[in-house]
């Protein structure tokens, strides 16, 4: 169910020529700072146009983190074949995590919602349901399919779930969000991608007894 459409968006002719003008003005100015003037004016569009598909900015914001979001999501799915390995598919999966939190849009828009979560309350919850919690969703539902196929021994799905996206964040998460680095090196992200994988499926990997 799409929650943004039921708390009252609109779509229109200009509706993603307005995510596209959204998108930038939240991403340079913040949500705070960003106007509807100025969106209205990246946009090319009327502010009554704007208003017309969205009733406040919050929901505005939200839409733009949703789209991007599920479109990352998208281009993970696309990349799961039904006959990949586990590991193959953890490796494309922790690939499409780090990608994510190295991009630019996703760095800004974690700083955006922690820097203004006091003040709209309900930023952080929204964001999380669209982004991370998005995310776990999609792994909890690939994780199960590979416990029902006896290849992994997983009794907490939603736990490892959690586990394996923060093995994805080690050594770059807080130096990219905290500006001690700019960007990690392609190394890097092999050494993190796999380390992760290796050790989940130290983890959860089902094990097989020898016969007799």
């Amino acid at each position: 169910m799409n929650v943004i459409a039921d708390q009252g968006v609109r779509r229109g002719r200009k509706f993603d020529q307005v995510l596209d003008g959204a998108r930038k003005v939240f991403l340079r100015d913040g949500f705070e700072r960003a106007s509807v003037d100025d969106i209205a004016r990246e946009a090319g569009v009327s502010k009554a146009t704007i208003y017309a598909y969205f009733p406040d900015k919050q929901l505005l914001f939200m839409e733009v983190a949703r789209c991007e979001c599920h479109r990352q999501t998208e281009a993970a799915e696309a990349l799961m074949a039904a006959d990949l390995s586990v590991r193959a598919a953890l490796t494309v999966a922790a690939e499409r995590i780090i990608a994510f939190l190295m991009s630019e849009f996703g760095q800004r828009m974690f700083r955006i919602v922690v820097g203004e979560g006091q003040r709209f309350p309900g930023l952080g919850r929204e964001f999380h349901d669209c982004g991370p919690g998005l995310i776990h969703e999609r792994l909890v539902h690939h994780l199960g399919a590979y416990v029902d196929s006896g290849l992994l021994s997983i009794d907490d799905l939603d736990l490892a779930a959690d586990q394996f996206a923060q093995l994805c964040k080690a050594g770059i998460h807080e130096r990219l969000i905290f500006g001690m680095a700019e960007t990690v090196t392609p190394d890097e992200v092999h050494r993190i991608v796999h380390g992760a994988v290796d050790m989940f499926m130290a983890r959860y990997g089902a094990r097989t007894l020898p016969a007799g």
